[in-house]
């Protein structure tokens, strides 16, 4: 099952509050403090709460007198276009085609067409996409955000887009300055999942090899990091091995920076099965047997990692059944409903990349 985040009960209920007229235009509202206690959640959480009703155009919070009801409720949507934009970072042979094939089968199917942009995870590309699609009036947007683990010079572009009341959801990840709904995979339950795997055929000496310019790399890392720990198991820094997409190439052409990062490592988690499978061949170049020197484990299951030799044990990645939830989700924005933040679990696949470790 998805998991639908907490602060999530608040919007609901607000808005069912709101139609009932149980709260009129221009009442007063809940404090912060009391939906805390009606709720029983945090403050941070009843926060992001208020965020997306306001972003939704539910209520307007007035510094140091409090939050009301809006005047007007949601304003109806423009004449659509019946045009959504969709912006990817890549459109290759991984991941991405199995997404973009979810997304395209819904929206065909309620008669939307659809324009395509595609940043190969360069900012000044994200910026032009943004405003393209706004220059074409689009009746929505479902993007992949760039380099989602670093700060955006874009933030504002997408402030404007909200401002607008553009239906906007991300997917695999999310800018977290944002209050913007996305549908991804549990990234870390994925990286605290495969390191469970990892542990429970032996290992303790675990290597993490993460992409630091993503927000997956970030969350991946996590659930590494908490596995770890719940097994007693001190994190070793010296065996964790940060990278961007535009170091990859140097990373496993010859660099000594890798090996020394895998040290005497027994398995090895990867960021994904990209990187799992070209880290295998380096390691072959390099004289090491997978899995009898070491064992690798990777996430997303792409076409290639039932190929690869040895066939890659890896964490699924829902691809194309996200595309489907996403287009779902932005269609339900588009006629007047909140978006939600929707994280799929992952499921192991298991292959011969992995074994018991010899040392």
């Amino acid at each position: 099952m998805s998991k639908t985040p907490k602060y999530m009960e608040i919007v609901h209920w607000t808005k069912a509050q709101i139609e009932e007229r149980v709260f009129e235009p221009g009442d007063k509202f809940l404090s912060e403090k009391e939906l805390s206690e009606r709720f029983s959640l945090s403050r941070q959480t009843v926060r992001h709460a208020l965020g997306v009703l306001e972003n939704g155009g539910y209520i307007r919070r007035a510094r140091g007198s409090g939050t009301y009801i809006s005047q007007d409720s949601p304003v109806e949507s423009p004449r659509k276009t019946m045009n959504v934009g969709i912006i990817s970072t890549y459109l290759d042979d991984y991941i991405f085609p199995g997404i973009i094939r979810g997304i395209e089968s819904v929206l065909t199917e309620h008669g939307y067409a659809m324009q395509f942009a595609f940043t190969y995870n360069k900012v000044a590309n994200e910026s032009r996409a943004l405003q393209s699609m706004l220059e074409k009036k689009v009746d929505g947007l479902i993007v992949e955000p760039t380099k989602s683990g670093l700060p955006s010079l874009n933030l504002e572009i997408y402030r404007h887009i909200q401002a607008r009341r553009i239906p906007l959801l991300f997917f695999n990840a999310s800018y977290p300055a944002l209050t913007v709904p996305y549908i991804g995979l549990d990234d870390e339950q994925a990286g605290l999942r495969a390191t469970r795997y990892l542990l429970g055929k032996g290992h303790t000496r675990i290597a993490g090899i993460f992409l630091l310019s993503d927000l997956q790399g970030h969350q991946r890392y996590l659930g590494y990091l908490k596995a770890l720990v719940e097994a007693g198991i001190e994190l070793r820094d010296e065996n964790i091995l940060w990278y961007t997409t535009e170091d990859r190439p140097f990373l496993l052409n010859g660099s000594d920076v890798l090996l020394s990062r895998l040290g005497d490592c027994t398995a090895v988690l990867c960021y994904n099965d990209q990187l799992a499978i070209q880290l295998m061949d380096y390691l072959r170049r390099q004289g090491r047997r997978v899995p009898e020197d070491i064992s690798v484990i990777s996430i997303d299951n792409c076409d290639m990692a039932a190929m690869c030799d040895p066939p890659l044990t890896t964490m699924a990645h829902p691809m194309q059944q996200l595309g489907e939830a996403a287009a779902r989700s932005l269609l339900a924005m588009i006629g007047g409903a909140v978006g939600e933040t929707v994280l799929f679990p992952p499921q192991i696949v298991e292959r011969e990349s992995v074994g018991v470790p010899n040392r």
